[in-house]
């Protein structure tokens, strides 16, 4: 008989680079799932406002060097860290934004999980034809969505940016004649069957919305990457208006199930980042339903 300790759970150091984002659900999401395969994981955040390309540089070059698998990226710095990479995923070139940095072999490796997270998504949602779909915001995670619903084989796409110059930047981007720039919300919602948000306006503690209540129809589905409310103000007012919805729970659980997988190259269960995702979203609320 073997007197031999069992092995240590192999340990999977990860994290997320962004600011704000001590509402992320991140940490419980993969931590669980790196429990579920018997591996002993840590999420770190890593949250660092106003970092310039130096303090970029800095953070990349420590998840090099201290053992990280690898590091999602979100606000504000998904274009950023671009240049500073050693290579991209063909997807994530394409787009010039990243969520997901993989360390393989010493090198620092660009993703774009928002992209097939959003796609798995959204197709719910998407008829077998005729979707015509207003994207609001032309940034990190406003290009994940474009290119997902191109994917998608979605035949027009408005996208509308408060600066125009990075909504056209995004639609020559774009390999489809569907898409194209509109200069306001108003015309990017005329005749569209979907909305998507693709800002951080509604995230905790913002409470407006990118899209006026009065523009929201009942034959409309509306969705929103925000989950930190999970019904975020733009919403409320889209279930008011009786309106089909999509919370940020879906993206949320997709990318980070196609992250964990770059990381580790191991299939995590969605069902499992789903109730860690549930878990969080639950104590959120009872917290704030207290203070």
């Amino acid at each position: 008989m073997s007197s031999r300790a069992p092995a240590a759970p192999k340990k999977l150091l990860t994290g997320l680079i962004g600011a704000p984002i001590a509402h992320s659900a991140s940490p419980a999401m993969h931590e669980r799932a790196a429990e579920a395969l018997g591996l002993r994981g840590h999420y770190q955040l890593i949250e660092v406002a106003g970092a310039d390309a130096t303090g970029l540089r800095m953070m990349l070059e420590g998840v090099r060097r201290l053992g990280f698998a690898g590091v999602n990226v979100t606000f504000p710095y998904k274009e950023a860290v671009v240049p500073l990479l050693d290579a991209l995923a063909p997807g994530a070139a394409a787009m010039g934004a990243v969520n997901t940095v993989v360390v393989k072999d010493g090198r620092l490796i660009g993703h774009n999980t928002d992209t097939t997270g959003f796609a798995r998504a959204v197709s719910p949602l998407l008829a077998p034809s005729g979707n015509a779909v207003a994207v609001i915001g032309a940034g990190g995670v406003g290009k994940a969505i474009a290119f997902a619903l191109a994917d998608r084989k979605v035949s027009d796409i408005r996208i509308f940016d408060s600066e125009p110059a990075r909504a056209e930047r995004l639609a020559s981007l774009l390999n489809t004649t569907g898409a194209r720039v509109v200069t306001s919300v108003e015309s990017a919602l005329d005749g569209a069957t979907g909305l998507v948000n693709g800002t951080p306006v509604g995230m905790l503690p913002n409470r407006n919305t990118p899209v006026p209540p009065a523009l929201l129809r009942a034959d409309l589905w509306v969705a929103d990457a925000v989950y930190s409310p999970l019904i975020t103000p733009l919403l409320a007012a889209a279930q008011e208006k009786g309106a089909r919805v999509m919370t940020g729970r879906e993206l949320a659980i997709y990318q980070a199930a196609d992250a964990f997988e770059l990381f580790t190259g191991l299939a995590p269960s969605t069902e499992v980042m789903g109730e860690a995702f549930d878990a969080v979203m639950a104590a959120r609320s009872a917290a704030y339903q207290a203070a």
